[in-house]
C-alpha cells in the first residue's frame, strides 16, 4: 500500500493567522508559516512564545530585537528566536519570510498575546 502521510500545501489556499502570516505545511511537531510583504512600521511590544522559531528572509529588510539585541535581517539571512525570548520585529522595508515553529505555533493558543 503506498503510503499517503505526505500532503501538498498550496499558498495560495492557505489560511491566514490573525498577524497575517499564512499557515503552509504542519506535522506533529514543526510547523511553517510564510509572512508575504508585510510593510515597514514601528515594532510591536516585545512578547514571549512558548516555542522555538527559525526563520528564512526571502525578500525585504526587518530588524529583530531579542533580548537586548538588534539584528538586521536582509534577503539570504537566517534566524532562530529561543522559546520563551523576549523578541519583536521592526519592519524597514517591504518584508517577506518563511518560518518554522516547533511545537506548532498555531495550536493550542500558542499565537495569541
Amino acid at each position: 500500500m503506498p503510503d499517503t502521510s505526505v500532503q501538498k500545501v498550496d499558498s495560495a489556499y492557505s489560511p491566514k493567522g490573525e498577524h497575517g502570516e499564512k499557515y503552509l505545511a504542519s506535522g506533529k511537531s514543526i510547523s511553517m508559516r510564510l509572512w508575504e510583504n508585510e510593510q515597514p512600521g514601528e515594532a510591536k511590544p516585545p512578547t514571549t512564545r512558548e516555542y522555538e522559531t527559525v526563520g528564512y528572509v526571502i525578500k525585504g529588510r526587518a530588524e529583530l530585537h531579542i533580548e537586548g539585541q538588534t539584528v538586521l535581517l536582509e534577503t539570504g539571512s537566517s534566524w532562530v528566536v529561543a522559546k520563551g525570548a523576549s523578541h519583536t520585529y521592526k519592519i524597514l522595508e517591504p518584508f517577506t519570510a518563511v518560518e518554522a515553529t516547533t511545537p506548532p505555533s498555531q495550536v493550542h493558543g500558542r499565537d495569541e498575546d
